[in-house]
């Protein structure tokens, strides 16, 4: 019964391996015994959360033949795991927006975006290779980017927005984009993001030689 549940539904039966682990490591065996799923259930979900970087490998359990592996969950899985991202920096934004004023709440938000280039290294290259290494960025970011030419500009048109619930209300997270961007291309970017029902980006990048 448990193999034709887990066949059925794979991502249901993974969910509660990593609820298993959220509460400590794990072996295989203890898993297996845990949760009541069959070990080759097991040890395919096992695989594939630690081709995801969600699991790794701790150390060993010495038992009763030879040492099994001990499974705990990564820093990141804890972090796709969280809700609480969201809704903390939508209120971070609400207080900042009501303790200072625009001009300074922008230089902010501003600030923040220069310091995501922290450990981060520059493209090198002409500019609308760099412009692409920038929309690749925003992709790892949660974005779906394009460039395309606009002119003597070159434009990253996103289809979405990573940043959708605070840009709604407060301008300024494109500010903060903007600076990233700025900062990781080396180049003038003027954001026009189009902030209605669906917040969707769009960054402008100057050709200064042009």
């Amino acid at each position: 019964m448990a193999t034709h549940r887990d066949s059925r539904n794979p991502d249901s039966s993974r969910a509660r391996v990593v609820q298993a682990l959220r509460r400590g490591p794990r072996t295989l065996e203890q898993l297996v015994q845990e949760l009541g799923l069959t070990r080759t259930a097991v040890r395919l979900h096992l695989a594939t959360l630690e081709s995801e970087a969600n699991v790794t490998r701790s150390g060993l359990h010495r038992g009763r033949t030879k040492p099994s592996h001990v499974y705990e969950l990564t820093g990141t899985a804890e972090e796709r795991l969280s809700r609480a991202y969201i809704p903390v920096l939508t209120q971070l934004l609400h207080v900042l927006s009501n303790r200072l004023d625009g001009a300074a709440f922008d230089e902010v938000m501003r600030d923040v975006g220069r310091g995501l280039m922290t450990e981060r290294s520059r493209p090198r290259g002409a500019l609308r290779e760099r412009v692409g290494a920038a929309s690749e960025l925003l992709n790892q970011l949660g974005g779906l980017t394009e460039v395309r030419s606009d002119g003597d500009a070159l434009v990253i048109q996103s289809h979405g927005c990573p940043l959708a619930a605070a840009a709604k209300d407060h301008a300024e997270t494109c500010s903060a984009m903007e600076s990233l961007v700025s900062e990781f291309v080396g180049a003038t970017v003027r954001q026009r993001c189009d902030r209605t029902e669906r917040p969707r980006c769009r960054f402008q990048i100057e050709d200064a030689g042009a």
